[in-house]
């Protein structure tokens, strides 16, 4: 048996969440079991608890990021990857079982090594918001001698697409945040410039900021939010990368977008084609070899604290990833 967390019905977190024990899964056909030190808890998961999608499964374990140590392989694995340490992603998309949990079965592929000079807790971060961060900093030709905007420079994916932007060749970092903690938060991943949106008019800023030309490219957190500022902040034929929205439709005023020839990419991070997975995965095992990345934990919580986890990540005040540590 193991420790898990479940829900049988979508609610608030602590009206649904239970913490209990359940039986340990098996390593299937091409699959491995991941005995897990740390799962991640991201604004996904707690939108899926609170009912923004069906569930999979009458019992659903939250959470599609964690790390932890193989300790199982099914048939078709290389029984040599028993006792690696890896970090795992879509843990619980279209999936019942995810992390928050001490063992979860899954394909091999979505078990990625995890280098040592990486922590678990850190691993915990990699799957949504760091590769949610270098897809929006890569697609589409990456940033090299460009000019970014980071929408929520201090959110998750926000500080890690700083990062990525700066160490893949960008000219110039700006950053959008709503307070000076958030500011320094920014500024400490490397972000040239900050703009607080509470009290700037970020528009102005950007043409200050640019000399009058605006960004080569935005990395969106909330489309909807912010979609008639893009040609105003988006250089001529310039490029939004969008993995969020606040609302689900979203209103585009068709002249100012037309006469500024701004694109907008959409992508979301559980449906990466495999090509974009793999150099993703390339290109962040890499920098964090290298040791070239800050991760932000904000809060780390034992496995049975999960619905508090889910309320801190919810209430907006975490500056950073929250993850659950499970020994």
């Amino acid at each position: 048996m193991m420790k898990a967390v479940w829900y049988e019905a979508t609610g608030a977190a602590r009206d649904v969440l239970v913490h209990g024990e359940m039986p340990t899964p098996e390593a299937g056909p091409g699959e491995v079991l991941v005995r897990l030190h740390a799962s991640g808890v991201n604004p996904s998961d707690c939108k899926a608890r609170g009912g923004s999608r069906p569930m999979s499964a009458p019992r659903v374990i939250p959470h599609s990021d964690g790390a932890g140590v193989i300790a199982g392989v099914g048939a078709g694995v290389d029984a040599a990857r028993i006792g690696s340490r890896v970090w795992i992603w879509n843990g619980q998309w279209k999936r019942p079982f995810g992390t928050a949990a001490e063992y979860i079965a899954l394909p091999a592929a979505q078990a990625v090594p995890l280098p040592e000079n990486v922590s678990f807790e850190e691993g915990a971060c990699l799957g949504i918001p760091a590769l949610t961060a270098l897809r929006a900093v890569m697609v589409d030709g990456g940033v090299i001698g460009h000019s970014v905007l980071v929408a929520g420079g201090a959110g998750a994916v926000g500080h890690y697409a700083i990062q990525f932007a700066k160490r893949l060749g960008a000219k110039q970092v700006i950053a959008t945040v709503s307070s000076e903690a958030k500011a320094t938060h920014a500024r400490a991943a490397g972000a040239d410039a900050l703009i607080n949106y509470r009290a700037e008019d970020v528009a102005a800023r950007v043409q200050e900021l640019t000399g009058g030309r605006g960004v080569d490219r935005v990395i969106e957190v909330d489309l909807a939010a912010n979609a008639a500022l893009l040609p105003r902040i988006v250089k001529q034929d310039g490029l939004c990368v969008t993995y969020g929205s606040g609302a689900a439709e979203i209103t585009l005023g068709f002249f100012p977008m037309i006469l500024s020839g701004t694109a907008i990419r959409f992508f979301i991070v559980y449906e990466l084609s495999a090509e974009a997975r793999e150099e993703c995965e390339m290109v962040l095992d890499k920098l964090l070899r290298e040791g070239r990345l800050q991760h932000a934990i904000a809060a780390t919580l034992p496995l049975a604290e999960c619905a508090a986890a889910h309320e801190r990540v919810m209430d907006g005040t975490a500056m950073g990833n929250v993850v659950l540590t499970l020994g």
